[in-house]
């Protein structure tokens, strides 16, 4: 499996790489240079599960507020810089744990190397991003248009230009918002380099379309084994990119902890709200640190039995529901008091 032969990298007090956990990591839509806003947010999204944070550093302002927002965070920080050099420097300087650059947008190669030099008095790792957006005009010329084959060529130039400078404290990121051009990427540049990947479908798109497409991508580059650390992009709230990236690492078998809910998808028998009982649920559990699995089912017919294989769940009936603890029905309960009688067995679950 490519992800258990892959470099370590130490990014703040994380690892990835080498078969370590694959880590999950989202970035602040806040001013970075609003410093207690930024701080905030990214405390909300540690609370939800994110592993390592980055934040945009467009000016000298946000490369400075890193400072501030380091001492007050408790996740790894990666400074995303496009363009200027200088800001890369900075966001090192003030504290950042990673810098993501675009080697071939910095600003020519003594730029990269004062870049360069700088990591490496620190060992600060460099993420080397390329995506479909921004592929040199000469690779689209040799391949006739954005391929995956361009990306990782693209890709691996820019790593060449680094390791040329005697570093190598490196992770790779190509992205391209085409599920299709993402996988065969990543499958082409798992066969050619043992550095770690960050993994995403860039600009997937809204909370309901950009997810089927990271579930997709992300699903099948994961299953084949490739990608030590991801990103879901979404346009909305960063958490729900958390939300997603957690239950994405958990169907494929590569997160443990939390609560999974199951429902099922309603039909004619379907006699409690049960679209409204299972959101409640989805959001009731998130306040629990338990590995279980809860079952929400719509009707008495089918419920039980497809609700066995959870460790505890409810299916309705007509105005009530039962409560069903390791495939045996516990008890009825009226509709009303479903979702309170589950969060008690929980609080009290041994």
């Amino acid at each position: 499996m490519y992800r258990d032969h892959t470099k370590v990298v130490q990014i703040g007090d994380r690892v990835i790489g080498g078969g370590n956990p694959v880590l999950i990591q989202s970035m602040t839509n806040t001013k970075t240079e609003e410093v207690q806003a930024t701080i905030e947010q990214i405390q909300r999204l540690t609370e939800a599960g994110c592993d390592i944070i980055r934040c945009t550093v467009p000016n000298r302002e946000a490369a400075a507020a890193l400072k501030e927002i380091k001492k007050q965070i408790s996740i790894p920080l990666v400074a995303d810089i496009h363009f200027d050099y200088r800001l890369a420097i900075a966001a090192m300087e003030n504290g950042a744990d990673k810098i993501r650059i675009n080697p071939g947008n910095i600003g020519g190669e003594d730029r990269l190397k004062a870049v360069v030099s700088v990591a490496r008095e620190r060992q600060i790792p460099i993420r080397v991003g390329v995506n479909s957006g921004s592929l040199e005009k000469d690779i689209i010329a040799k391949y006739g248009k954005v391929t995956a084959e361009g990306l990782v060529e693209s890709a691996l130039d820019k790593v060449r230009m680094i390791e040329e400078m005697d570093y190598d404290r490196i992770v790779i990121s190509i992205k391209s918002s085409d599920v299709m051009m993402s996988i065969k990427a990543h499958e082409l540049i798992a066969q050619k380099t043992d550095y770690p990947l960050h993994v995403g479908i860039t600009e997937a798109g809204t909370i309901h379309g950009g997810n089927i497409k990271s579930a997709v991508g992300l699903g099948v580059i994961l299953y084949q084994g490739i990608g030590d650390t991801i990103r879901v992009s979404l346009t909305g709230d960063p958490l729900e990119e958390i939300k997603s990236a957690k239950l994405i690492l958990k169907s494929l078998g590569l997160r443990k902890g939390g609560i999974e809910v199951v429902s099922c998808p309603t039909c004619g028998r379907t006699q409690i709200d049960l679209i409204k009982l299972a959101t409640e649920v989805e959001e009731m559990v998130a306040d629990f640190d338990l590995d279980l699995k809860v079952a929400v089912m719509g009707c008495a017919v089918n419920g039980p039995g497809e609700a066995r294989e959870a460790d505890i769940g409810v299916a309705g009936g007509h105005g009530e529901g039962l409560l069903i603890k390791k495939g045996e029905i516990i008890r009825k309960v009226p509709e009303k008091e479903l979702l309170e009688a589950l969060r008690m067995e929980l609080i009290h679950w041994k």
